[in-house]
């Protein structure tokens, strides 16, 4: 019984995302074909009230309801973040910008020495 149900689910959802798909190609040829009678902030706000009907219709289907609940719950996590003081900032990037030169220069001095190594075994 339970895969009956699952089936009408996926065959709604099939139905659903073949509407979504059908109505994005009729908003890229609409807007290639009145290209040129129709101004075009015109067309863009046609396209965009479009993208959202799809949008819409998107929402309705099983993943786009997960994806709209994993929106919620980011949201909700996000909120749950401690973000750092502007001091902390600062001084984290400051370390950061410090660790790269140190490293930057020791990668110099070795493939300086490296190239000099090479050079003496060569003759070069």
């Amino acid at each position: 019984m339970s895969v009956n149900s699952e089936s009408q689910g996926g065959s709604k959802d099939t139905l659903l995302w073949g509407l979504v798909f059908i109505i994005l190609a009729a908003a890229v040829v609409g807007n290639y074909l009145l290209s040129s009678g129709v101004p075009a902030v015109v067309r863009a706000v046609g396209v965009v009230v479009v993208i959202a009907v799809a949008g819409a219709l998107a929402l309705q289907t099983t993943k786009g309801k997960a994806t709209l609940a994993f929106a919620r719950e980011s949201r909700l996590e996000v909120r749950k973040v401690v973000w750092p003081t502007r001091q902390e900032a600062i001084q984290t990037t400051l370390i950061v910008l410090a660790v790269t030169a140190v490293m930057g220069l020791l990668l110099f001095l070795l493939d300086g020495a490296l190239v000099w190594l090479v050079n003496l075994i060569t003759g070069v």
